[in-house]
């Protein structure tokens, strides 16, 4: 997993701090299954993790976050002070803090915090990778749905692929929207190259609609696209980039996906 580079300069805003943690396998299985978070597949814990940020941190739960499986590190962005969120670990239930990684053991300095830059040189090219769920909202119904499948209905005698689909989803997802007000992190970057470095169809959980007052909202597995991709950008707007970073791109930001990791580009 690329980690977000560090870089010196005036926050701006917003002040975002780059929150790095080493969930514990055995520890976060035990949790997870105690609160019936844990997917039928074992593919994915997108939920899981956000269920266990909540349990610690609440209404400030960092987000958007990147889960690497393989290095068992999880890093978030997050706006809270360090003062501030040493008191929510301080705070927080044992088994939560241990699943989630966040005390030193003999063989772990616990989480990890750094400042992160709130002012990026306007005109900086940068390599970035970013895990989404490059997905569309469909007629009427607001049902989710592949862009890739969605785009070759629109144009069956096309001959498409998932890279192009996928790089045209995400630079639809930075640009303005068709109506409405500009939002903060809109115009923050230029897309100058866009790769998809992986693709699965995967399963995850998510919580039903409540349809009245008295029934609970229950969980259910999703099926749709993971995908990863990596390119190049450049910072067009400052500002506008910080905001960016601190909100994430496309769907499912609470969930594991849309957390542009940053390097210096080659």
């Amino acid at each position: 997993m690329s980690l977000p580079i560090q870089q010196s300069g005036s926050a701006e805003a917003p002040a975002l701090h780059l929150l790095r943690t080493r969930p514990d396998p055995r520890h976060l299985a035990a949790w997870a299954a105690h609160h019936g978070l844990l997917p039928r597949s074992q593919g994915d814990l997108g939920y899981a993790l956000h269920g266990l940020l909540a349990a610690v941190f609440g209404e400030d739960a960092p987000q958007p976050f990147a889960y690497d499986a393989e290095q068992q590190a999880l890093l978030a962005y997050t706006s809270l002070s360090p003062e501030a969120l040493a008191l929510h670990v301080a705070l927080a239930e044992g088994p939560a803090a241990q699943a989630l990684g966040l005390c030193a053991t003999a063989g772990d300095a616990g989480y990890q915090l750094r400042a992160f830059p709130g002012n990026w040189p306007e005109g900086q090219v940068l390599r970035f990778e970013v895990r989404v769920r490059p997905i569309v909202r469909e007629g009427k119904t607001g049902r989710e749905r592949d862009a890739f499948l969605a785009a070759a209905d629109l144009t069956p005698e096309a001959e498409l692929d998932r890279q192009s689909v996928y790089a045209q989803w995400l630079k639809d997802q930075l640009g303005p929207r068709e109506s409405g007000p500009r939002e903060p992190w809109q115009g923050a970057m230029e897309l100058l190259e866009v790769e998809l470095l992986r693709f699965q169809l995967l399963e995850v959980l998510r919580q039903t609609t409540r349809t009245s007052a008295d029934e609970g909202r229950k969980r259910r597995a999703v099926g749709g696209p993971d995908a990863v991709l990596q390119g190049r950008l450049r910072v067009i707007d400052s500002r506008a980039f910080a905001h960016l970073l601190a909100r994430g791109v496309g769907r499912h930001r609470a969930f594991g996906f849309g957390m542009l990791l940053l390097r210096p580009a080659r």
